[in-house]
């Protein structure tokens, strides 16, 4: 194991923070803390991934006499914990959806009297006037213009007395 914080302090701290940046936006990613949109979930495993295998390669593999630290590298794991922090914050702060009303599949509007019709009952005429309680409802035909109720009958010349 390559940590040793007596001979190469600043090396050990590099590989102890590049591995729990790594872990924190592994458990970021793979758990919705904050809501977040699966591209920007993928992305903080992603980069999650890198961060904590570099990590083990530095603690575990590497045997090289120099390398580099690149500190600016952190910029991109506190960027990413912050939009989840942010993301968390106004998840939690949005208020509530109101409640949607309750569906009413047959719901008009009253007619000018303010009365709704009954269930099942078809539309009023073009007055806006019901027909009284118990009497039939006729539909008017949208080709016939305003007819009588009934038909009248045909004219007939009284009949010739008979005697």
């Amino acid at each position: 194991m390559n940590l040793d914080f007596d001979v190469d302090p600043l090396f050990s701290w590099y590989v102890v923070l590049l591995a729990i940046s790594g872990i924190a936006l592994l458990v970021i990613g793979a758990i919705n803390v904050g809501g977040l949109k699966l591209g920007w979930r993928a992305l903080n495993v992603l980069v999650g991934l890198g961060f904590a295998g570099y990590a083990y390669y530095l603690a575990f593999v590497f045997d090289g006499s120099t390398y580099t630290i690149f500190f600016k590298a952190f910029i991109l794991p506190v960027l990413l914990i912050i939009n989840a922090v942010k993301a968390l914050v106004t998840r939690s702060q949005a208020p509530a959806a109101p409640a949607a009303p309750p569906f009413q599949p047959n719901a008009q509007y009253p007619p000018q009297g303010g009365q709704y019709p009954q269930q099942g009952a078809p539309y009023p005429p073009q007055g806006g006037q019901y027909p009284q309680q118990g009497a039939p409802y006729q539909q008017p035909s949208p080709y016939q213009a305003a007819a009588p109720a009934a038909p009248a009958a045909p004219y007939q010349p009284p009949a010739p007395p008979q005697g």
